[in-house]
């Protein structure tokens, strides 16, 4: 069994769809680390897999085709987000008609809610929500040549006709995993512009969050999660956590093989202060930078202390908003005293504080409410501000909302980078008006010469202001 996971070429001029957040474009590059977990598991079970990288590779249509009258791959695995499905479907047009007996498997968020449009023949399937056990007892029947209606969260299609197994429970304890396969990314180098050194990679130690804000797609496998299992549930999945001892082992891995920078992906990083400071010394012990995600709720001083000693380059909070109306029809369950508890807390312990900014993520929000949280954001002096626009998930609570009230710019949901684009026309802000108060917030905020001159301070080296400098010109201007 022949067995290839494959990133696909961007076959248009857009930059390609960023697969691991997956709700926008890509700024940097990252290891998908979510796709490599799939492949261990599969490796564990004695299968051998190639992973190939196109975008990384920056290889185009005309390779992709050489690659595919050259392979001999029984199974096409594809992580498919929202902004990708489109691409994607036209690469496994490509991959058909060159190998016409292979299979393609498709994983991710995008399947798991757009089934039936991404099941464009007999040959493709679809892993839907969490893919670690489906696709293992996927590839282990297609190779006895079983029954694939056994297989549950598996959809595919016979003669035509749309098949939709039951849904496969979530993983009741993710310790059982193995290490994420990053030997096949070992000859690439990544670089997050938030922590400057490398070799960097990413890593996870828990799925799920358990608050319930109304527009929330924090990561793509957790929406694939969600997607399926409140189909079946009508509520979020179970958190899962590694142990401690689990992720201190991943660490001496990672060490071991010369990595000096992690970006945590989980939901939600800090759950409490002795698991933090149990992760944050085993980054200690050998000198790896880090930056993680965080509720407001979560950052006491003792946790900003912790996380100061321990190499934390960077902390990303969510606040969305700073009018607590806004924060409490979204659901936060947080209010603007605590936003600003926690951003004292960090800057007290001088640890850069990143905060997550989403437009229109409520009917009140007006010109004014995202011209106060920009002004709030300058005054706070923090290091990085991201100023997206909501987008309307279907599988949300605030898609439905948008549909019932006709807060839709479109006839129905289109997938949008919501680092730039908007399909929503609320009471009192359109879609382009949401459009020009994003643009012109970044401009603010970003080429103010108080933050240019703090920025240059930070960087050792012309590489790593180049490299800073590229992302920042990417995110601005496409």
């Amino acid at each position: 069994m022949n067995i290839t996971f494959i990133i696909p070429p961007q076959l248009d001029d857009l930059k390609p769809a960023e697969r691991t957040a997956g709700c926008t474009r890509m700024v940097y590059q990252a290891p998908n680390i979510y796709e490599l977990q799939v492949v261990a598991v599969l490796e564990e079970a004695g299968y051998k897999v190639n992973y190939l990288d196109f975008v990384y590779t920056q290889k185009k249509l005309p390779q992709f085709l050489e690659f595919l009258r050259g392979d001999n791959s029984d199974i096409y695995f594809i992580w498919t987000v929202n902004l990708s499905i489109e691409n994607d479907l036209e690469c496994i047009r490509h991959i058909l008609a060159e190998r016409p007996q292979a299979k393609v498997v498709l994983l991710g968020p995008g399947p798991t809610y757009f089934t039936a449009k991404c099941l464009p023949s007999d040959q493709v399937m679809i892993v839907r929500g969490e893919p670690e056990a489906t696709t293992l007892e996927l590839v282990q029947t297609l190779e006895k040549k079983g029954d694939l209606s056994q297989v549950k969260g598996l959809s595919y299609k016979v003669d035509g006709k749309m098949v939709n197994n039951p849904s496969r429970e979530p993983m009741p304890d993710i310790n059982a995993l193995p290490i994420p396969a990053r030997h096949h990314i070992a000859h690439q180098v990544y670089h997050n512009p938030k922590l400057k050194l490398t070799p960097y990679t990413t890593m996870v130690t828990s799925r799920n969050c358990p608050y319930r804000c109304i527009y929330c797609v924090p990561s793509s496998l957790t929406f694939a999660r969600e997607i399926e299992f409140r189909k079946d549930h009508g509520r979020k999945p179970p958190i899962t956590k590694r142990s401690v001892e689990k992720v201190a082992q991943e660490i001496d891995i990672l060490a071991a093989q010369g990595i000096k920078a992690i970006g945590f992906m989980d939901d939600n990083f800090i759950w409490n202060l002795e698991r933090t400071q149990a992760i944050g010394e085993a980054l200690k012990r050998h000198g790896i930078v880090w930056g993680c995600q965080a509720r407001c709720d979560a950052i006491t001083d003792d946790v900003a202390r912790v996380l100061a000693d321990t190499g934390c380059q960077y902390v990303d909070l969510g606040v969305e908003s700073f009018d607590d109306e806004i924060l409490k029809y979204i659901k936060k369950q947080e209010t603007k005293e605590q936003i600003y508890d926690a951003i004292a807390h960090l800057k007290r312990h001088r640890v850069p504080v990143k905060l997550n900014v989403l437009i229109g993520c409520a009917p009140m929000e007006t010109r004014e409410t995202v011209r106060n949280t920009l002004r709030e954001a300058k005054k706070l002096k923090v290091d990085q501000v991201m100023f997206n626009i909501v987008s309307p998930f279907p599988g949300t609570e605030y898609y439905k909302l948008c549909k019932e009230n006709g807060w839709l710019a479109t006839p129905d949901y289109v997938p949008t980078d919501v680092q730039r684009e908007s399909i929503l026309k609320l009471p009192n802000l359109s879609a382009e008006e949401m459009e020009r108060l994003l643009f012109r917030n970044n401009l603010s905020f970003f080429l103010r010469p108080s933050f240019v001159f703090s920025q240059i301070k930070k960087f050792r080296s012309f590489g790593e202001f180049f490299y800073a400098l590229k992302s920042l010109k990417i995110k601005l201007f496409g």
